[in-house]
């Protein structure tokens, strides 16, 4: 897979595009530039882990409670992932571990303030491998 993901340009909001060969790497390049958009990701180290499982009714809020869990990790312990390890992942139930490090303001420098993921133009699609599509408040 050439790209991991692209940043889509939406009037007064910012969407993400995300691929994967399997639908568990489409997710975790969803979240890394869900971080991607918050900082530069070179700069973050890989010093700490949290883990996290969520249960969602379908695929796609599967991937809006993900993406919404990571935004509040990052506002309420000041943690920027930049990896992601998804052991669990199928239409209804995500496991995964993410590592990072908590922000530190003399090697991060915070871009866009993103308040949420949200189910407007929201995609899953299997086309030649995994694409997901989501938009974030911001």
């Amino acid at each position: 897979m050439e790209k991991e993901f692209e940043i889509i340009d939406h009037t007064a909001d910012v969407g993400i595009r995300a691929y994967g060969a399997s639908i568990n790497q489409a997710f975790a390049n969803a979240a890394k530039a869900l971080f991607s958009l918050i900082t530069e990701l070179d700069n973050v180290d890989e010093v700490l882990h949290r883990d996290i499982e969520l249960v969602a009714p379908d695929q796609e809020s599967l991937l809006v409670e993900w993406l919404n869990e990571l935004i509040y990790i990052f506002d309420a312990e000041n943690i920027i992932f930049k990896r992601f390890d998804i052991t669990q992942l199928n239409s209804t139930r995500l496991k995964a571990r993410g590592y990072g490090e908590k922000v530190d303001s003399s090697k991060h420098k915070l871009k866009i303030g993103v308040k949420a993921a949200t189910y407007h133009m929201l995609k899953v699609d299997k086309p030649s491998g995994y694409q997901v599509q989501v938009l974030f408040d911001i």
